[in-house]
């Protein structure tokens, strides 16, 4: 697809998202695709992964989870590629991948079984993820890692203590509020 489509329909590229203030491409750019394959892609993906989610948390902790996960993906992808164009949802995705691996992990010893058959999926998930994202150099792996961290953040914390959902939100908020401070002034030393 053509670049200058995606940007004009809303795709992260660094210097209007953050020199010219459009950070609701944060957003949008989560559900902007680079054709039916990436689209399906992350349609089987999240229907796959996303069975997992409804089982064990409430539908704001998913629908928290998810686009935090993504919003913090876009984020460090515009720190670490400030000059591509970035789409989808994979950052969102891993975060759903991440949130289920903290949940096993945080109740690893009650679901002994269902842990280690959900790890031994999640590893070769995160290696088959990973070697095509190095493989392919328009994968961005920055996004996926960062939304699999904020992602595990929110699992392993709201599996053991649902109610903090408020803190696990404040806690990224703090994460995006620093990095939208931050960017403007990495920017303008990136293009000065």
């Amino acid at each position: 697809m053509n670049l200058r489509v995606l940007v004009d329909m809303g795709a992260l590229y660094g210097p209007l998202t953050v020199l010219h203030g459009e950070w609701w491409r944060l957003f949008t750019a989560m559900f902007l695709h680079g054709g039916m394959t990436h689209l399906l892609m992350n349609m089987v993906s999240i229907y796959l992964i996303g069975r997992g989610m409804e089982l064990y948390f409430e539908k704001k902790a998913y629908i928290s989870i998810y686009l935090f996960a993504g919003l913090v993906g876009g984020l460090v992808s515009l720190l670490v590629h400030p000059e591509s164009v970035g789409i989808g949802a994979s950052g969102a995705i891993f975060g759903v991948f991440g949130a289920l691996a903290g949940f096993f992990l945080a109740h690893r010893k009650r679901r002994a079984v269902r842990s280690q058959a959900f790890m031994k999926d999640f590893a070769v998930i995160m290696g088959i993820n990973l070697v095509l994202g190095f493989s392919i150099e328009s994968i961005d792996v920055t996004a996926h890692i960062a939304g699999l961290v904020a992602g595990f953040t929110g699992g392993f914390m709201l599996s053991r203590q649902p109610r903090l959902i408020w803190v696990y939100g404040l806690v990224m908020l703090g994460v995006i509020i620093s990095l939208v401070r931050y960017l403007p002034y990495y920017y303008a030393q990136y293009y000065t």
